[in-house]
């Protein structure tokens, strides 16, 4: 960036010192450099050690969801590229009006000529015993986080006090973790300025089936510590509550100790004019930290609009901030809540009000001489922007009166029951994404810019960055301005197609190609070759249409499977050869000791899915390990493979006093039936004698529970980071049965999902009712199980044995080479 465009030469820029590096901060900083870049000299303070970040996704943080790197705005290029100097990890003590100068903690002096104060709010911790024991945090930036991270690592019980928006995160992200969870809340209603009490009773009921315990009405009293840390919180009523970590949430206040002390003024915030400046014309202040025209905000929309006049002011371009009516839309846990204006009601008002308890929805509009005076919504919010316009715009709502509780498609006479013609009857400045404060109008110039796709508009104009409740208005927008539909989730296959995988697996079957130089051609691959992502892809979507007709392509395959072992970090591999449903016997075991021994294997490690593990295997070596397991009749584990791993079993009726059904021969009978199945990705499997669930079918891609009446059969689940239990397929009464509709879901995943796609997020993207339907229809079981065992005629072969027969070739071929054959004439000898 030319930093001096548009100056005269020798201009010297004046000096812009920044107190705080948080979102409203760095916010006006991006609005002066866009209006111009040459102006300032800027410095910024932060008090954490660390770039800016956006804390409104620090809640995905806290409950696994997104990592540090995800939700950071401005990274240190960001500050280079714009010559912006940043002081973080060191916190501004004072402000010396007088000599217009900073002083941080470290003893650094930073002179300017305007100073924006942008400190934000601090915490509200309320002032009861205990309040300074170890295990008291609160709920506001990274450190925070870190800190209820590490006592959820620990396990135990959490009390979270304050049932506001924080709160609730905070609860949800620890429950998330594994620990027991509480919510005291002092008033009677969760989220009691957002929500009326309908809807707060439902929020607290679904939290509640959730595993959290929810206390509204509750005084806190006392916070009980032991050793110095937290034990217990006791509350008014003498009622305690066992705590190994307390999470103060109970609000926050405007942060204006160095305003105040540097003779500002100050009320409950830093008072501020429509420009942003303070009662110091040198000095500016805005976001969380500020009073305009007696209001204080705590949400991030009117932050956005007073940087926007904030930077018009100093670029000599004023236009001025009036203050904001708020919305909120939220994503409480995963639940979606609006809430916008008055809902208090009161004289004059009407309420109206729709409950649809099947489907957990809730509205209710207030109306006011026929117009619009606020609204809660729970569970669907999809109409929110729409009567926040009208509120905002304070629209006649009375020739739409009968039908506006139903929203804005139903109170248009149906015209708008296109969703996208829903979005573009907003007006321009209809707020689409509240996070960010981006409306209509701005989105659309965005797309108008370029910005042609859902990353491109996140990246430019931020609309659906944060918390993503607005990307399906922003996808709206897309298509009205570009013409066309834009789909949400993956675009493309990779960068070297505009072809989806769905596009791709279904052109392969109708145009019948059987070759991957062939898709390139015909579907206009940019690539010659392809790529590491599509590659991979084509090859294992050829093998599933054209079984015994394509010819696997080896080049095509992730290095763990070319070698059919796992590539360790020290450049060794690990070898698993298979055990039956993990059964085994003295010959296997010899064998797998004999190559433990022979190839100095440094170690030999059980497996989740009852089977050996060696690992340490030099690469030159993997030739003759497999020959030495085949010889003992054992096959690949495939543990390296996008393909069956493991049937895992318990022991059943055959020795468990509370075993159903034979789990174990079940098991056997499966894995010989599906070993050596190439699929999506990896593809494990139980059976669990009796509901007692010892094998863990439950967390399996495909799971069996035996009972005293059959077979319930179980889909998608998986361990891992993020556990899944299984949905229940269907219950079936014999063996057979169990292993046909076993054979029919692997074949409908292996032809329906995405490669590198497992079954639990299959499942979620296609819902489960379109598998249950798929498969429940006329002559679907047979279809798909007969396709599955015809295709499995050309994978069982176990490639640990033609790998080693091939090196074994080529060995014999060497030596014939360089001696002759038995018998042979030698000259020269």
């Amino acid at each position: 960036m030319n930093f001096e465009e548009g100056r005269p030469a020798g201009h010297v820029r004046e000096r812009l010192v920044v107190i705080g590096n948080g979102m409203a901060g760095c916010r006006a900083v991006e609005e002066i450099l866009a209006r111009d870049p040459g102006r300032f000299d800027v410095t910024i303070f932060g008090a954490e050690p660390r770039v800016n970040y956006n804390r409104i996704m620090l809640s995905p943080v806290l409950a696994g969801e997104k990592t540090f790197d995800e939700i950071v705005i401005n990274t240190q290029e960001w500050y280079d590229d714009n010559g912006i100097t940043l002081v973080s990890g060191d916190k501004v003590e004072s402000i010396d009006r007088e000599h217009k100068r900073v002083v941080a903690a470290s003893g650094r002096i930073e002179p300017y000529d305007k100073l924006l104060i942008a400190t934000g709010s601090d915490p509200f911790i309320i002032p009861v015993p205990g309040k300074d024991l170890d295990g008291v945090v609160t709920f506001r930036d990274l450190d925070d986080v870190d800190k209820m991270l590490a006592a959820a690592g620990q396990g135990g019980n959490a009390v979270v006090i304050g049932g506001g928006l924080l709160g609730l995160e905070a609860a949800h992200g620890l429950n998330l973790r594994g620990m027991d969870v509480t919510v005291i809340h002092l008033m009677p209603t969760l989220m009691e300025r957002q929500l009326d009490e309908a809807a707060g009773w439902l929020l607290k009921t679904e939290l509640e089936r959730r595993g959290q315990t929810i206390l509204t009405g509750a005084n806190t009293k006392e916070i009980v510590g032991k050793d110095g840390k937290v034990a217990a919180v006791r509350l008014e009523d003498g009622t305690e509550i066992p705590a190994s970590i307390v999470v103060m949430a109970v609000g926050i206040r405007p942060a204006t100790g160095l305003a105040r002390e540097a003779g500002l003024d100050v009320e409950r915030g830093i008072m501020v004019d429509d420009h942003m400046v303070t009662s110091d014309p040198s000095v500016l202040a805005v976001g969380e930290c500020v009073q305009h025209r007696g209001m204080c905000y705590g949400l991030v929309a009117p932050l956005w609009d007073m940087c926007r006049a904030l930077a018009d002011h100093v670029t000599e371009n004023p236009t001025g901030y009036e203050g904001s009516v708020t919305s909120t839309k939220l994503k409480v846990s995963g639940i979606d809540l609006f809430s916008a204006g008055d809902f208090s009601g009161g004289e004059g008002c009407e309420d109206i009000v729709m409950r649809d308890a099947s489907r957990g929805v809730y509205k209710r509009v207030i109306v006011k001489e026929n117009k619009v005076l606020g609204a809660v919504l729970y569970g669907d919010t999809a109409d929110g922007s729409w009567y926040f316009d009208l509120m905002k715009k304070g629209e006649d709502v009375s020739d739409i009166r009968e039908a506006l509780i139903f929203g804005q498609a139903f109170a248009s006479g149906g015209a708008l029951a296109d969703p996208n013609a829903a979005v573009a009857a907003l007006s321009d400045d209809a707020e689409i994404c509240g996070c960010n404060g981006v409306s209509k109008g701005q989105v659309v110039s965005c797309i108008n810019g370029g910005a042609h796709s859902l990353d491109a508009v996140r990246s430019t104009c931020k609309a659906s960055a944060s918390c993503g409740s607005c990307t399906g208005l922003v996808e709206s927008l897309l298509a009205l301005t570009l013409g066309g539909e834009v789909e949400s989730g993956p675009k493309t296959m990779c960068k070297c197609t505009s072809f989806t995988h769905g596009d791709v697996r279904k052109l392969i079957v109708e145009k019948e190609l059987r070759e991957i130089p062939q898709i390139m051609q015909e579907l206009h691959w940019t690539t010659p070759d392809g790529c590491a992502s599509c590659r991979p892809a084509l090859n294992y979507y050829l093998l599933c249409a054209w079984p015994g007709e394509y010819e696997d392509d080896q080049k095509s395959r992730f290095v763990n499977e070319r070698m059919h072992a796992n590539i360790q970090k020290d450049g060794t591999y690990s070898v698993v050869p298979r055990m039956w449903g993990g059964l085994t016997n003295p010959k296997e075991l010899r064998a797998i000791a004999d190559v433990v021994e022979k190839f100095n294997a440094p170690m030999v490690k059980v497996t989740g899915g009852q089977r050996l593990d060696i690992f340490g295997i030099k690469k030159e070596d993997l030739p003759a390990v497999w020959a030495d397991l085949n010889a003992a009749g054992m096959v690949s584990g495939h543990a390296y493979g996008k393909s069956l791993r493991t049937v895992k079993t318990c022991v059943g009726s055959e020795w468990c006093r509370f075993g159903t059904q034979d789990s174990t021969g079940l098991g056997v009978q499966i894995e010989r039936m599906t070993w050596g199945s190439w699929m999506p990705h990896k593809f494990k499997i139980a059976v669990s004698g009796c509901p007692r669930n010892c094998a863990e079918a439950t967390i399996k891609d495909f799971g069996v529970v035996c009972v005293d009446s059959g077979y319930e059969l179980h889909i998608a689940g998986n361990g891992g980071i993020k556990v899944r239990a299984t949905d229940l397929l269907c219950k079936v009464e014999t063996e057979q049965e169990a292993m046909d509709m076993c054979a029919a879901f692997i074949q409908f995943y292996r032809e329906d999902a995405w490669y590198l796609e497992r079954t639990a997020p299959w499942v979620e993207r296609v819902g489960l009712q379109y598998v249950k339907d798929a498969l429940a229809a006329e002559g679907a079981v047979e279809h798909y199980a007969a396709r599955f065992r015809y295709s499995q005629q050309f994978m069982q072969d176990d490639p640990w044995a033609k790998r080693a027969a091939g090196e074994h070739e080529k060995l014999h071929q060497h030596l014939a080479e360089v001696r002759p054959f038995p018998g042979a004439k030698m000259e020269n000898a």
